[in-house]
């Protein structure tokens, strides 16, 4: 672990890092894009192949957000992740389309799914079906949506456009994508999971100890929507080591994490192409999945070969990039106020730096689960469902 004094200036850091990410989002929309309008149709709109066209920003939203996450995990933090798979399934990692199926226990459980995009090289093509409400969330949310990601609020009637719309769009995507699904809807709590083994019960289902019940729908759609696009299914099942809680804000103290993930290839032609018969191998595969993390529960290891992924500089390198190019305003000003001598306007930077630091935590604490909030469980949730 950190000292304290090294995180309060590194997260003041991150968030000066922000505040002028969100500046540049400003003046980007405002001001150049009032000037030239036909740019914005264009980013607005969607090209013959389906694709929206490329400006330049999205790279910077994916340097400033995404890979940034990344960065914090490998570098700052020093978390591990050990694959537990064979040769012949990692060999394949980057060079086809995948639709990833995840367990959704952990507040970092998407920070590892970006880690491993990121060392095969796939992190920039990587997509999921995502909830809605995290278009709400200040640049993250809109990182995500200029990188193509689809929102659904968990309603199928409202969802089922938005949804088939944002699929289609994947179907022609020109580089190799992995497609992330959290097919429980929801990240695990111990009262998700009373709802949810009552519902197993009620349908006859056997009980999960690990997850709450898959939701079929989004996995059947997705898998019929991007059929002959897609070639394997991969099932992920992430734990950490010593009974580990990992926390985003942990990551950002520098606690060091030690993550397992079990990766099973499934080809897509072995997975029946009947809804119905699809939805039973979706449960068929948690109960899998429920086995495997009695195993990690049992022997602190998941079965199989283990494979450690070599940590690669790229994300590192980007963030000192647009750290450098973005706050080199702040920096020079910052130089100007340690020459001054002015108490005044020392201060002043200090307690900048201390609102830009509690800022982020602040953004941090949408990701903490605690504080997510759900509608699983109640009734009109599931009459929707």
């Amino acid at each position: 672990m950190l000292n304290q004094s090294a995180v309060m200036i590194f997260t003041g850091i991150c968030g000066a890092l922000v505040v002028m990410a969100m500046a540049y989002y400003v003046y980007w929309l405002v001001v150049v894009y009032r000037e030239e309008p036909t740019q914005l149709s264009r980013l607005l709109s969607h090209g013959s192949a389906g694709l929206p066209e490329e400006p330049v920003h999205p790279a910077v939203a994916d340097g400033l957000c995404v890979r940034e996450l990344v960065m914090l995990l490998e570098w700052w933090s020093g978390t591990d992740c050990t694959l537990y798979t064979d040769q012949a399934t990692v060999d394949k990692f980057g060079k086809e389309h995948a639709i990833i199926i995840l367990n959704h226990n952990f507040e970092i459980d998407f920070l590892c799914g970006w880690t491993m995009c990121e060392r095969y090289g796939i992190l920039g093509s990587s997509k999921v079906l995502a909830k809605h409400e995290l278009l709400k969330v200040p640049l993250i949310g809109w990182t995500w949506y200029f990188l193509e990601i689809v929102f659904c609020k968990r309603k199928w009637e409202e969802d089922r456009n938005t949804v088939f719309r944002g699929l289609s769009r994947l179907k022609d995507y020109p580089e190799y994508m992995w497609f992330l699904l959290y097919c429980e809807g929801t990240r695990f709590t111990e009262k998700k999971h009373q709802i949810s083994m009552q519902v197993a019960e009620s349908k006859g289902l056997p009980k999960l100890k690990y997850h709450l019940l898959p939701r079929t729908k989004g996995f059947t759609t997705t898998l019929q929507c991007l059929k002959g696009t897609v070639t394997a299914v991969y099932d992920v099942t992430l734990n950490f080591k010593d009974n580990q809680t990992p926390t985003l804000l942990g990551i950002v103290n520098g606690k060091q994490y030690k993550a397992d993930m079990s990766v099973r290839r499934f080809p897509v032609e072995d997975i029946p192409d009947d809804e119905k018969e699809c939805a039973n191998w979706l449960h068929k595969l948690y109960q899998e999945k429920d086995a495997l993390q009695e195993i990690y529960s049992k022997e602190g290891k998941f079965p199989g070969p283990t494979i450690i992924p070599p940590r690669r500089p790229w994300t590192l390198l980007n963030f000192l990039f647009w750290a450098t190019l973005l706050l080199s305003p702040l920096i020079k000003f910052a130089c100007g106020v340690a020459v001054s001598g002015s108490p005044l306007l020392i201060i002043g930077f200090i307690i900048f730096l201390i609102i830009a630091s509690i800022a982020i935590r602040r953004l941090i604490g949408v990701t903490e689960v605690k504080k997510t909030g759900s509608s699983y469980g109640n009734q009109e949730a599931k009459k929707q469902n």
